[in-house]
């Protein structure tokens, strides 16, 4: 636990880009740090800088109604991003901005030891996943690298602009909800 504070107060005081001129506040993550399910997004919108947490906004609420669905919480969980700080009118981020968090990510990674990995969007699973991403084919299946289950899911904001996403993503959930069923020790909460 002393490694994962000591992670959080380095990412805190980063200036290792330029974005550390234009934040308000870095936003490390939520979770519990220990967490078997990890959900990893591109950037910190407005919201999220604000705030200083992801996934705050109107897709922060739609992300976790839809965790709510099969059964998980912010509690059980751990939400990151790629990049830490929110890039100017929430433009991709910049190779350079993601390389100065690629090693906060991955040490998070390191010392989480997640089960699955699930990847919030094209840009995160093109980072995470493979570069070649396709979300609209790719959305839903499972790979496998370095022992960990890694899948990708339509960007909640994605589906508040086209909410025709939303029953794909229902069936993506299941296969989720079924995957931490069969690998996972303590995430679900099972409902009475």
């Amino acid at each position: 636990m002393r490694e994962w504070e000591e992670l959080k107060k380095q990412c805190l005081a980063c200036r290792s880009c330029g974005l550390c001129e234009t934040r308000t506040n870095v936003v490390f993550g939520v979770g519990a740090p220990d967490a078997e399910v990890l959900l990893i997004g591109e950037a910190p919108g407005a919201n999220e800088d604000e705030q200083g947490e992801p996934f705050v906004g109107r897709a922060g609420k739609l992300l976790d109604d839809m965790l709510a669905m099969i059964g998980l919480t912010r509690q059980k969980i751990y939400i990151t991003n790629s990049v830490k700080c929110r890039p100017p009118q929430n433009r991709d981020p910049l190779n350079t901005e993601k390389d100065a968090c690629r090693g906060y990510l991955r040490r998070q990674v390191e010392l989480m030891h997640p089960k699955i990995i699930v990847c919030l969007g094209r840009i995160s699973a093109a980072e995470i996943i493979k570069e070649d991403f396709k979300i609209t084919k790719e959305h839903g299946q499972f790979f496998e690298r370095g022992g960990i289950q890694m899948m990708a899911l339509y960007h909640p904001a994605a589906l508040l602009r086209d909410p025709h996403k939303k029953p794909e993503t229902f069936e993506d959930l299941k296969k989720l909800q079924s995957k931490i069923r069969e690998i996972c020790d303590h995430t679900l909460i099972e409902y009475e």
